[in-house]
């Protein structure tokens, strides 16, 4: 088992930073976080539960939160659906913004067969809306090319969203070849920098944060 760096922790929640490259969650024959935290719960005495209540891709790091009972992934879902559960990531991003600030809003059609998202003009069945709003950090050049860094907060929560709405833009995330990105890392750079909410049981507003584990985030940015 991995050792676990834990954010946060009572007796129906867990919080952990996952490093890029490990599963979220996988099958009895898969090594995931979610089996690094259930051996870490059986050897504190618990039951070893862990439930998902919402995912990071394998090439994305930062917080994640697991609930320890059915009945609280329950109410975690609810957040979930009624928007309540706040996500914010930071991401670095190929060339420059024209806007600092702004708001985007796309229709996504998530391809189950080829793992990737695509924009889409008109709804149909599987085609869902996507917004964020995003907050530049700043522009840096990184191996000859102009990069931006952007702090991102979902609004909504589909499959590779900010990963596909900033390619679309032109913009494609430093590292992410399947949306177009011309500049090589060794990761995806983006980072699940914030999660907040109101605890569901003790009605304590939750915020946990954590750094990012990727010097790319580094850079000298600044605005101009």
């Amino acid at each position: 088992m991995e050792k676990l760096n834990i954010l946060y922790e009572d007796k129906h929640l867990i919080a952990v930073v996952k490093p890029y490259g490990v599963l979220s969650q996988g099958n009895e024959n898969t090594k995931s976080l979610c089996t690094d935290i259930s051996s870490y719960l059986k050897e504190k005495g618990e039951s070893g539960e862990v439930y998902v209540i919402h995912r990071l891709d394998k090439t994305t790091g930062g917080v994640m939160f697991f609930a320890k009972t059915k009945a609280m992934a329950s109410k975690m879902s609810a957040l979930i659906q009624n928007g309540d559960f706040h996500k914010v990531y930071y991401a670095v991003i190929s060339g420059k913004l024209e806007h600092n600030t702004g708001a985007l809003a796309d229709l996504l059609y998530h391809d189950k067969t080829k793992n990737k998202t695509y924009v889409v003009k008109k709804e149909r069945k599987g085609v869902k809306i996507a917004k964020l709003c995003y907050v530049s950090h700043g522009n840096a050049q990184f191996e000859d090319n102009d990069v931006t860094k952007v702090e991102v907060l979902l609004l909504t929560g589909r499959t590779h969203q900010i990963r596909v709405q900033f390619a679309s833009r032109k913009h494609p995330l430093v590292g992410d070849r399947k949306y177009g990105s011309e500049i090589a890392y060794k990761n995806i750079a983006l980072w699940s920098r914030e999660i907040n909410f109101k605890h569901p049981f003790t009605g304590e507003h939750i915020k946990v944060t954590a750094d990012p584990e990727s010097d790319i985030f580094n850079l000298d940015f600044r605005l101009f």
